[in-house]
């Protein structure tokens, strides 16, 4: 099994389920892992998943905002399925890195793993 890593991926976003996050935003951290068994040894960009393109799906999709961060882990996994044919398994998680909670200093999260 060969993966890609998109790893600490920082994207600004209109996600969350409260009026004053979808008015003001909020940073988010992505990280993707995208697994494959490659045919035969990698010797160029189409025998592999290109990390840019997958790169400029999650950037896409993180545009449209969405109440729930299981929603959109759950959108992206089958999204990256769907467009890439050698992708078996995907891991997503996503974290909220200035959640609207009252004297919490942390982030929050979630992760999805799928596979074909």
């Amino acid at each position: 099994m060969l993966s890609i890593h998109l790893h600490n991926v920082i994207l600004f976003a209109y996600h969350g389920l409260y009026e004053h996050e979808q008015i003001n935003g909020n940073n988010f951290e992505v990280n993707i892992t995208v697994n494959y068994r490659p045919k035969q040894l990698v010797n160029d960009i189409a025998q592999t998943i290109n990390y840019v393109d997958v790169y400029n799906l999650l950037n896409n999709r993180m545009q449209i905002a969405t109440p729930l961060l299981e929603t959109l882990v759950m959108d992206i996994a089958a999204q990256i399925l769907a467009q890439f044919q050698l992708a078996e398994e995907v891991f997503i998680s996503i974290k909220k890195l200035q959640p609207p909670i009252a004297d919490f200093n942390g982030s929050v999260g979630v992760s999805y793993a799928l596979e074909k």
